[in-house]
């Protein structure tokens, strides 16, 4: 093959280099070589391939020194016929032998998605001449290729033939391990790590703890993570993101706490799961300082940590906050309307997110599944339901999206608070998938609003067959016996609940003050200020009463958790300007919602609280939910 067909596009970057002709016409190989390696280790490969072509153009022959550096290059640079000439190259000089040539060369063609021609050049090496780095080479492209199968063989048949593993073996296998049905294979390759004594390599076990985070096993993430000795900023990245992930704030938080106790700054990747863990926890005042963090290391550009930002205050109650981060970012993407849009959905503020999204399709922004279930559940909360009706039958007629279980039950809920159940259930039956927990748990929530008794206990009776052990279920079928006055029905749930070994969970809520987070359980005595707090709520429910501001429910026996919170905020609290924010784990209960209703007027405070589906906006004895929820 002739040395002047190498890629035109070679030819046009020749024309624009100046310098490189500094190397010697006539110089040796290794002058070549050595101006080769230091390109292609600057990523500098357009002028690697520049400077190859010159050196065949004043008659220096390459060597197996200089195939390594321009194989390099040309996968690099995808540069798919280059590589193919060069492969003729390296047979035409003689070099097709030498290991670390046969290595760029199944290299380059693994990157070139050739992995035919990548395993043709693997099995022209004798088996006597097979290296480590040869089959390394060739797993790791397998994996990346998403054939995993592949390089477990390729393992095998290395320690048939007993050819050495290392570190870099397994790191090429075990990313091929990404979902919890690959646990068992993961577990293996730890085993074969520590035969090894492989796993004292700390990129092989940051890499053996990634595996576990993806593979959804924490506990086993969490034993090597505190076994491995010298921990880096990947380390405790990886450990800090599997919490995450898996929903533990609170280990976030704590690990967070442990990792600048041991000196170790954080980068944009520490920052973004710690930022979503605030969110999920309520835990704004962290979250202010990570700002704060972001601001210091130059990180505040970061669209990622922008659209963290935008969730964790929207998701702490300061929606405006949220809202002036979204408006200042000059490039928003999918994922900030998308956070923005979920936090006016969640704060019931439905016109404006709906107004959003119609804004972001003006910006030809195309919507995605999960913004869609933002704005329908906008819509359900806000009572919008033709505007909800005209998104979800648009997802497939305008933007060809099909939808998922996840869109059908925000439109169950949808139809279902506007009393439109009869559509609802039509809905249900005309699903192309089988309706799971979500759809029937919307139904049963809709059934709630509404009282409906017997299309309640055919939504239960669906539901606990898909999650027999989701409590929630069984609590909402007993709160709504409750309150159509059915004992015997209550009785039957709570009978049902012990059979099956089956506790409510306790309710709780929490609230910052002075940068500290106070938690409250119902009825809880625990607190240093037990005896000022209930004074304090006894003083508010008098005061309620006198005002005649509603039907105050009271029990000094048993007091819910969210009350509690409150009187703890109303004592302690100095800034009447500022909304007192409670973060509670179940749904606010109706009487709780009187009360803080009539208190948000009795004492003239704002009260923001979120549940576990949404937040209220209380102020001057109304909520913004405007008791629809």
């Amino acid at each position: 093959m002739s040395r002047q067909n190498l890629l035109p596009c070679i030819k046009t970057a020749c024309l624009r280099q100046t310098n490189i002709t500094a190397v010697a016409a006539a110089g040796d190989g290794g002058k070549w070589n050595t101006q080769l390696r230091n390109l292609s280790k600057q990523g500098q490969y357009s002028q690697a391939l520049i400077l190859y072509r010159q050196m065949l153009r004043s008659g220096a022959a390459p060597n197996a020194f200089t195939f390594p550096f321009i194989l390099k290059s040309s996968s690099a640079l995808s540069l798919t016929l280059t590589g193919t000439q060069l492969h003729c190259h390296v047979i035409k000089s003689g070099c097709h032998l030498e290991p670390f040539v046969q290595t760029a060369l199944i290299t380059m063609y693994c990157r070139f998605s050739s992995l035919e021609n990548a395993h043709k050049v693997f099995d022209e090496i004798p088996h006597s001449t097979r290296s480590t780095v040869c089959y390394n080479a060739l797993i790791s492209g397998f994996v990346q290729k998403s054939r995993f199968s592949n390089g477990l063989l390729l393992l095998r048949e290395m320690r048939a033939r007993e050819v050495p593993v290392n570190a870099v073996t397994i790191l090429g296998l075990v990313p091929g391990c990404t979902a919890p049905e690959h646990l068992d294979l993961g577990m293996s390759l730890h085993c074969l790590t520590s035969k090894y004594n492989l796993i004292t390599d700390l990129a092989v076990a940051n890499c053996i703890l990634s595996m576990y985070v993806h593979c959804g096993s924490i506990s086993s993430a969490k034993k090597l993570f505190h076994e491995i000795p010298d921990k880096n900023l990947i380390t405790w990245n990886a450990m800090i993101s599997g919490y995450s992930q898996n929903g533990l704030g609170g280990e976030v938080l704590d690990l967070y706490q442990d990792m600048q106790s041991a000196n170790i700054c954080p980068d944009e990747v520490t920052l973004v799961g710690v930022l979503s863990s605030c969110a999920n926890l309520g835990a704004q005042r962290l979250g202010r300082e990570v700002e704060e963090i972001m601001n210091r290391r130059g990180f505040g550009f970061n669209p990622y940590l922008k659209n963290s930002l935008i969730s964790m205050y929207a998701r702490c109650g300061d929606l405006a906050r949220a809202r002036a981060i979204f408006d200042a970012m000059p490039d928003k993407n999918l994922i900030s309307w998308t956070a923005i849009i979920g936090g006016y959905g969640m704060h019931g503020q439905g016109d404006i997110a709906v107004e959003l999204f119609d804004r972001m399709i003006r910006a030809r922004i195309r919507p995605d599944k999960a913004v869609f279930v933002c704005v329908l559940t906008a819509c359900s909360h806000a009572g919008l339901t033709q505007k909800g009706l005209d998104y979800f039958h648009s997802m497939k007629s305008v933007y060809d999206l099909d939808p998922g279980s996840e869109h059908y039950s925000c439109v169950v809920d949808l139809l279902g608070r506007a009393g439109r159940l009869a559509e609802a259930c039509r809905l249900i039956d005309s699903m192309p998938m089988g309706p799971d927990g979500p759809v029937w748990g919307a139904l049963l929530g809709a059934c709630k609003i509404h009282k409906n008794v017997d299309l309640a206990e055919l939504a239960f009776a669906k539901v606990v067959e898909i999650e027999p052990k989701n409590i929630g279920y069984y609590v909402l079928l007993s709160n709504i016996y409750t309150e159509t006055g059915d004992s015997e029905g209550v009785l039957k749930i709570r009978v049902m609940m012990r059979e099956r070994g089956l506790k409510k969970d306790p309710g709780y809520s929490y609230v910052e003050c002075k940068g500290k987070t106070h938690l409250f359980i119902a009825g809880d005595r625990n607190h240093s200020q037990t005896k000022e707090i209930y004074s304090k709520l006894e003083d508010l429910v008098r005061g309620c009463r006198e005002k005649e501001y509603g039907e105050i429910a009271s029990n000094n026996v048993s007091v819910h958790s969210e009350r509690l919170a409150i009187a703890f905020a109303l004592l302690n609290g100095n800034d009447s300007e500022r909304d007192i924010l409670v973060i509670k784990n179940l749904r606010i209960c109706g009487d709780c919602h009187v009360f803080v209703k009539s208190v948000s007027k009795l004492v003239n405070r704002r009260f923001v609280v979120r549940d576990a589906t949404r937040f209220h906006h209380f102020s001057g004895g109304s909520c913004s939910c405007n008791d629809y929820w």
